[in-house]
């Protein structure tokens, strides 16, 4: 497995973490890896605009 380093992270950020991974019963660096795997879950938006607008009125009937 590969490791990273976070820096500059801001001191916001790094408390809203602790307090998600505690309210989650996690620790910090089993949350960032969570969010980090539900970001990237998400497929990536290689479509253009008008594309992406299609797709979004598609359940309407176009």
């Amino acid at each position: 497995m590969a490791s990273i380093t976070i820096r500059n992270l801001d001191d916001q950020i790094k408390e809203r973490l602790r307090v998600e991974a505690a309210l989650n019963g996690h620790s910090m660096e089993e949350e960032a890896r969570l969010i980090l795997r539900r970001a990237l879950r998400k497929p990536a938006q290689n479509q253009g605009l008008g594309s992406r607008i299609r797709a979004r009125f598609a359940e309407t009937g176009g």
